[in-house]
């Protein structure tokens, strides 16, 4: 089975959520569902992480030149 797109996979968790908050669901069902939200979060989040190491920020260093620096998250400098 093919895996699912971030995008699909948030929107889902969100229907989830909205499932679980509205009630209405036995037990066994809440069960189900929320496990299935932990899985999607577990997802989103590893898939956030691998974009956010993935994104590289180009800088102008003291000489003037261009280069490639990872995504500093912090605010502080390097």
């Amino acid at each position: 089975m093919a895996e699912m797109k971030f995008e699909e996979s948030l929107k889902k968790l969100e229907r989830i959520v909205d499932e679980l908050e509205k009630g209405g669901l036995s037990l066994d069902e809440a069960l189900k569902k929320y496990q299935e939200g932990i899985e999607l979060s577990r997802t989103c989040s590893a898939r956030l992480e691998n974009a956010r190491k993935k994104i590289e920020v180009l800088t102008k260093n003291k000489k003037g030149e261009f280069e490639l620096k990872p995504l500093n998250v912090s605010g502080t400098e390097e």
